[in-house]
């Protein structure tokens, strides 16, 4: 990897990538490394030709417990409290949408991302995997939006992705509530697509999820997050015009040419996949 990172580890394997989250605070708590490293870890991996899926993953019994409050007080105290001035304010806005930033990344990066849940996955790790496209978790795993217990609002993306995965109705309940959820409660609600036996069941789950979207052609794959995410916030007639204009030039594409040919031939393709900007 062309950075080093203290709260996260990056690994790469056959066109997958695995980003583990390390903490250092217990449970993988997302202190101030995490907030600074992760925006331009998601920038490195976004612009790796031969990284065509990530998995995302805690390191030991937890996903994450979610934002470190002891690491981060020295800076959120001199900017809470008391009679603020303004530039204060403005101080806290800026390290919110810093904050926001990795999460914000993650979901229009064009890779697709597969995050694997297991233990605790509390506030800050909530937001995290409601910004990945695909959600496994195993059967110990426990969800928490908690930020109303602590008196603030969740602030760094999952009140604006969760409602377009499990609903408005379950998102201001996870959200009201602050309250723990199972991995039973996860599955019908669609917060998560596979409940997994064991923590080792789901990572071998999340590997052959990875290891069939990366023997996929990389330009089909990111087209389909893009139309996606493109019509998140459109009208049906916009999605349509905009996948149209997306597969006009995808259809010129070797992997297109090398896909028909495979198929005459009743062989597997070998796609070229070294891609994430186009051709």
């Amino acid at each position: 990897m062309a950075e080093s990172y203290k709260s996260l580890s990056l690994t790469t394997q056959n066109g997958v990538l695995t980003l583990t989250l390390l903490g250092p605070g217990k449970g993988n708590a997302m202190g101030p490394d995490f907030w600074a490293e992760l925006p331009g870890a998601i920038d490195e991996i976004s612009a790796m030709d031969d990284v065509r899926v990530v998995i995302v993953r805690g390191s030991g019994s937890h996903f994450s417990y979610g934002l470190d409050l002891p690491q981060m007080m020295p800076k959120l105290g001199a900017m809470v409290g008391g009679n603020q001035m303004a530039d204060r304010r403005r101080e806290l806005m800026d390290m919110i949408r810093q904050m926001q930033l990795g999460f914000q990344k993650m979901h229009e990066s064009p890779k697709p991302f597969i995050a694997a849940i297991h233990g605790w996955c509390i506030g800050g790790g909530v937001n995290m995997i409601s910004a990945a496209d695909i959600r496994l978790c195993s059967a110990d795993a426990k969800f928490s939006l908690r930020e109303a217990k602590l008196a603030i609002t969740p602030d760094i993306g999952g009140l604006q992705w969760l409602p377009h995965i499990v609903g408005e109705g379950i998102t201001r309940e996870m959200a009201f509530t602050a309250a723990d959820y199972d991995a039973t409660f996860a599955l019908r609600t669609g917060l998560v697509n596979h409940v997994l036996d064991t923590p080792d069941a789901l990572f071998a789950k999340a590997d052959e999820m990875a290891g069939q979207i990366a023997d996929n052609a990389a330009l089909a794959v990111q087209g389909a997050k893009s139309v996606l995410n493109y019509g998140m916030d459109k009208s049906v007639e916009a999605g349509l015009q905009y996948v149209a204009v997306w597969n006009s030039s995808q259809l010129q594409s070797p992997d297109f040419s090398e896909a028909m040919q495979a198929t005459s031939e009743r062989r597997q393709a070998a796609f070229n996949n070294k891609l994430n900007r186009g051709y």
